[in-house]
């Protein structure tokens, strides 16, 4: 699961200081994707420096983004890179779609 991709976007993270990240392994569930990553930013300025800071890291790398959702929300923002998806959601609207719980089997 930590290919090249994932762990240019796990130090990304990181340096920005993403709130709260959670690593999700879809690969046994067959699903859209094989890892599915949930952070949060403390506004919607952070979540839109982390978003912009991940797809950089990712681009200085070459490595394809296949799409960006909701890069001017306050709420959640959305990085699909295929094998890899990460979701950049506010305090508030992470605790009320709570994804963490329609996978907490799937914790890596």
């Amino acid at each position: 699961m930590k290919d090249k991709s994932f762990k240019i976007i796990e130090n990304s993270l990181e340096d920005i200081k993403a709130l709260d990240t959670k690593v999700l392994n879809l690969q046994k569930l067959n699903t859209f994707t094989d890892t599915l990553l949930i952070t949060s930013g403390s506004s919607s300025t952070h979540m839109s420096a982390i978003s912009d800071r991940v797809i950089d890291d990712l681009k200085k790398n070459k490595i394809p983004i296949q799409s960006v959702q909701g890069k001017n929300s306050s709420d959640w923002i959305l990085l699909d890179l295929g094998n890899i998806v990460i979701n950049i959601m506010s305090v508030s609207a992470r605790q009320y779609y709570d994804l963490e719980s329609l996978w907490d089997d799937s914790l890596a």
